[in-house]
């Protein structure tokens, strides 16, 4: 991937509210995705979005669908990353996708992002207000550049806000309760965090130009619902 290919790239995503996130070769002994013709993938171009750009052009995209969509998110991401793969001559590849491929591990390759306390990717620009909607796999084995290893937001944030203001806990520096978090937030005092996103996230102070709207957080949070079910 070249400087031109690279600018290029992020041309061909910029209509559509999404950037390329980082760029990242995979060794050759590494145990490697298909790119298009069928061969080991020798790098790869990481695409999602910064802050909600994309949104408008989704939700444009959802209303004139015919019928109801499931997962319109990811049906939206799938149909314009691939458009822009078959541009680049590229495969295209999603979180969505089984098996499971390891967007996380390319994320921490590509940006050198840890973890936050509640488990997010954190960017120092960004904060949780991020997210990964795809990769685009070529074949070539290309030389790149060692990625960023920026500082970590959260080893100097000694109030870690993120693990005490969830109303029922449910985040610890060792663990989520997920059944703690679903049932308080279909329950009679989760409207907070279904109308406006999740109370924790919410209370990170990095990234707040980035921070999702309300309508943009309750879509996800629906969608986390829905994948989530109640048992």
């Amino acid at each position: 991937m070249t400087a031109r290919s690279a600018a290029e790239l992020a041309s061909a995503l910029q209509p559509h509210g999404l950037v390329a996130r980082g760029f990242f070769a995979f060794a050759a002994e590494a145990d490697r995705p298909f790119g298009r013709s069928g061969k080991p993938a020798g790098s790869a171009a990481l695409v999602g979005h910064a802050g909600a750009a994309y949104w408008p052009k989704f939700r444009d995209w959802l209303a004139a669908q015919p019928a109801y969509c499931e997962n319109p998110l990811d049906t939206w991401s799938r149909k314009v990353i691939s458009a822009v793969a078959e541009r680049f001559s590229a495969h295209a590849v999603f979180p969505s996708d089984k098996p499971w491929l390891p967007f996380q591990q390319w994320a921490v390759r590509a940006e050198g992002l840890r973890p936050s306390p509640i488990g997010i990717l954190i960017h120092p620009q960004y904060g949780l207000w991020h997210a990964y909607r795809g990769a685009l796999l070529f074949e070539e084995e290309i030389e790149l550049p060692e990625p960023p290893r920026p500082e970590h937001p959260c080893d100097t944030c000694v109030a870690k806000p993120c693990l005490n203001a969830c109303p029922v806990g449910a985040f610890s520096i060792e663990d989520y309760d997920s059944k703690a978090c679903i049932a308080h937030v279909t329950g009679a005092d989760g409207a907070p965090c279904r109308e406006a996103g999740c109370i924790a996230r919410n209370a990170c102070p990095i990234g707040g130009d980035y921070r999702y709207p309300e309508e943009v957080q309750a879509f996800h949070m629906s969608a986390f619902l829905a994948n989530n079910p109640v048992n």
